[in-house]
């Protein structure tokens, strides 16, 4: 199933998409992307590798004519790798004019998380993802990690394979 958000972001103000997340599963515990740099999400399929690159991006794919670098999300963060279930799906990714898909557990749901209810990150220094957290959103009782896509994707990482 292929669910593509680009008629509604170009219908839709800038303010409408303002404070959306994307929310996926990574090793159980929920993280959410902007909304705002989501093309569409797609199910799950085979990737090629592409020697020498880091061991986090598993190689590309080819979504209708274009070349796509993947990412594994569980990867990035330094968790062991999974076998890859029917619930695993690939976050095709716009971030400064470049596609990029996340491979993630699985996907929750789009949040709206008011500006109001997400605070910086605790700054865990100990911890490497600290480095790709942006902040925390409360929603309810549960706490959303907010990632910043631009400290999570390395530019140099995807630029030259697409």
């Amino acid at each position: 199933m292929t669910t593509t958000f680009e008629e509604e972001q170009s219908e839709e103000s800038g303010d409408t998409m303002e404070n959306l997340y994307i929310i996926f599963f990574i090793d159980g515990r929920e993280y959410g992307i902007e909304i705002r740099y989501l093309i569409e999400i797609i199910a799950f399929q085979p990737v090629t590798f592409v020697p020498n690159l880091p061991n986090y991006v598993k190689g590309v794919i080819n979504l209708r004519g274009k070349i796509i670098p993947v990412i594994d999300v569980r990867l990035r963060f330094g968790l062991p790798t999974i076998d890859y279930t029917e619930f695993t799906c690939i976050l095709i990714m716009n971030f400064n004019n470049l596609n990029a898909g996340l491979i993630v557990d699985g996907v929750k749901e789009v949040l709206k998380i008011p500006r109001e209810s997400i605070e910086p990150s605790p700054g865990f220094e100990e911890a490497d993802m600290e480095r790709f957290v942006d902040s925390i959103g409360k929603s309810g009782d549960t706490l959303k990690i907010l990632i910043d896509l631009n400290k999570f994707i390395h530019e140099k990482d995807v630029k030259g394979i697409a």
